[in-house]
C-alpha cells in the first residue's frame, strides 16, 4: 500500500487508540519491551548487538538507552529478507508498514550499519544483497521508485497512466531513487575493499543511470517519461499530460517526485539536484577504478561538471532578509520555491549527502530560513518543532527533519535540542514515526516506518561516538 494511502486509511494514530496496546511506564516503572522477540527478528547482527550493549553500558539516560535499542536495530529486526539467490547475496528490504522496496528507503535504512561491517561478515554480506537487489530494479527500470520482491506482481497502482509492468510498485520518477543506491555501493566499496558487487549488471545499472539522467535534462524534448494517476490527491498527479510544467533546459535534471513520492512544482528539484552532482562523481571514480572504463567515468564526470555549474548558476537566490540562500525548486526561467520537505536529500540534509559543508556560506544562510516559520512547512508548538511537508499535511512534524537537525549541526546545544525532542517525541511507543502533530505527539502517522527508527539510532550513536556527554 502507498504510503499516502496508508496514512489516509488509518488516520492518526491517537493516544487512547495506541495505550490500549501499550501502557507507558512511568519514572518509577520499569520500561517496557517493544522490541520485536529474539526468536522472530529477521536477522541478527553481532556487531549491532555490541552496539546496543555499548550504549546502554555508558548512556546513563535509561529512555535513550531504550529507545536506541528499539530503533537502531529495527530495520533488521522487522524489515529484510536475505537469501543466497543463484550463489549471490541477495535482500529485499521493505519500509515497513508497506510490503515494497524504495531504492531510496532501502539505502537509508541499512546505511547506519555501515560503519559496523568490518567487524561483522554476516552483516556485510547483507548489505551486499542489498545493493544487488538494487542493481536488478534499475535494470528493470530506472524510472520506478518502489519494488516487490516477486517480480510477476502487478501493483494496485496498474491503472496509473505511465508504462506499469509487474514487479513494480510504484513508478513515481524521482532522482535520488538512482542515487541511493550509488551511495551505498560507493561507501560499500570504500570501507571495505571488496569489488564482488560491481560486475557488469552493476555497470549496466551505471549506464542506466547517466543514460536516465541525460533524458531528463530535457535538452531536446520531454523524454520518455510520463506519469498521470486518478486520483483526489493534488500531489500525486503530473499536470502537462504526464510531464510536468516546463522548464529551460540549462543542464539540471528534472525529477517529477519529491523524495516524499510528491510532484514537484518546478521540476529542477535542487537537493536532488546536488544529490546527483556527487553520486556522478562517486559512480565515475569507481568505474574507472574498478572496471577501467574511462569514457563511460568521463561521460560521468563530464555530466557532474554540467550539473555543478548549472547549479552555480541556477540554484542561488537572493532573499531580501537572508542574503544568498538555495532555492528548493527551480525551473530555469527564473521561478523558484522558497521551501523545504523532511525528505531527504532536502536542503537541510545537503552536508549529510556529502554535498556540501556545513561552513557553507550559502548553506549556512540557507538552514537559517528553514528553521524558521518563512519555510511554510516549518512546524513549532507544544511538542516540538521541526520540518514537514505537504505529504502528511499541515502542522505535522516528521523526526526525520529533526535528525537531520541534528546530523548536520556542530552546536552542542542544537544537537541536543535535537534529541531531547526526539525523546519526547516517540508517543508512548518506543518508536520513532513518519511525522507527529506540532503540539501532541501521540497523534502520530505510520508506526512502523524503519526509515526515521534506524536514522534516530544513527543520531545517537555518532552522538555517543563523538560527544557522549550530550546524551546525559
Amino acid at each position: 500500500m502507498k504510503r499516502k494511502v496508508f496514512l489516509r486509511n488509518t488516520g492518526l494514530l491517537g493516544a487512547g487508540l495506541l495505550l490500549k496496546d501499550l501502557a507507558f511506564a512511568g519514572a518509577a516503572d520499569p520500561l517496557p519491551v517493544v522490541r520485536v522477540p529474539l526468536a522472530s527478528r529477521k536477522f541478527q547482527s553481532k556487531a549491532v548487538e555490541a552496539a546496543i550493549t555499548n550504549f546502554h553500558a555508558t548512556v546513563r539516560n535509561k529512555e535513550l538507552g531504550w529507545l536506541f535499542e528499539n530503533c537502531f536495530p529495527n530495520t533488521l529486526d522487522t524489515t529484510v529478507d536475505f537469501e543466497m539467490l543463484n550463489g549471490k547475496p541477495d535482500t529485499y528490504v521493505i519500509t515497513g508498514d508497506i510490503d515494497a522496496m524504495w531504492l531510496r528507503d532501502s539505502t537509508a535504512q541499512v546505511w547506519p550499519y555501515l560503519t559496523l561491517i568490518q567487524k561483522d561478515k554476516q552483516l556485510q554480506q547483507l548489505i551486499h544483497g542489498v545493493i544487488n537487489r538494487q542493481t536488478k530494479c534499475i535494470i528493470k527500470d530506472p524510472y520506478a521508485n518502489a519494488f516487490y520482491k516477486d517480480e510477476t506482481q502487478v501493483s494496485e497502482w496498474k491503472s496509473d497512466l505511465t508504462k506499469m509492468q509487474p514487479g513494480i510498485h510504484e513508478r513515481k520518477w524521482e532522482i535520488d531513487s538512482l542515487c541511493y543506491p550509488i551511495r551505498l555501493s560507493y561507501h560499500y566499496w570504500k570501507l571495505t575493499g571488496d569489488q564482488t558487487p560491481f560486475d557488469e549488471e552493476w555497470k549496466k545499472a551505471i549506464e542506466l543511470v547517466l543514460q536516465t539522467f541525460k533524458e531528463q535534462q530535457r535538452k531536446t524534448n520531454n523524454g520518455p517519461y510520463s506519469f498521470q494517476r486518478t486520483t483526489a490527491w493534488a500531489t500525486d498527479g503530473v499536470p502537462l499530460a504526464g510531464y510536468g510544467y516546463p522548464v529551460k533546459p540549462v543542464g539540471l535534471i528534472c525529477s517529477m517526485f519529491r523524495p516524499s513520492d510528491d510532484a514537484t512544482i518546478y521540476p529542477f528539484l535542487i537537493p536532488s539536484n546536488f544529490f546527483a552532482l556527487v553520486s556522478l562523481q562517486q559512480a565515475a571514480e569507481m568505474v574507472t577504478q574498478i572496471h577501467k572504463d574511462q569514457q563511460l567515468s568521463n561521460e560521468l564526470a563530464a555530466l557532474a561538471t554540467e550539473v555543478k555549474t548549472a547549479l552555480q548558476q541556477h540554484a542561488v537566490i537572493n532573499h531580501p532578509t537572508y542574503g544568498k540562500i538555495y532555492a528548493y525548486e527551480v525551473n530555469g526561467f527564473g521561478s523558484f520555491n522558497l521551501m523545504d520537505d523532511a525528505n531527504v536529500p532536502s536542503l537541510l540534509s545537503l552536508p549529510y549527502l556529502g554535498a556540501l559543508k556545513n561552513t557553507d556560506p550559502v548553506y549556512m544562510n540557507t538552514r537559517k530560513l528553514l528553521l524558521s516559520t518563512n519555510n511554510p512547512f516549518f512546524f513549532k508548538g507544544k511538542a516540538g518543532e521541526g520540518i514537514g511537508g505537504p505529504h502528511a499535511g499541515m502542522d505535522m512534524i516528521w523526526p526525520l527533519s529533526i535528525i537531520m537537525r541534528g546530523l548536520t549541526s556542530n552546536n552542542d546545544a542544537e544537537i541536543k535540542h535535537c534529541i531531547d525532542m526526539l525523546r519526547k517525541s516517540h508517543g508512548n511507543t518506543g518508536f520513532m514515526h513518519e511525522s507527529f502533530h506540532k503540539d501532541d505527539a501521540t497523534k502520530f502517522t505510520r508506526k512502523w516506518f524503519a526509515w526515521a527508527n534506524t536514522l534516530f539510532g544513527e543520531l545517537l550513536w555518532k552522538v555517543h561516538n563523538s560527544k557522549p556527554y550530550l546524551l546525559k
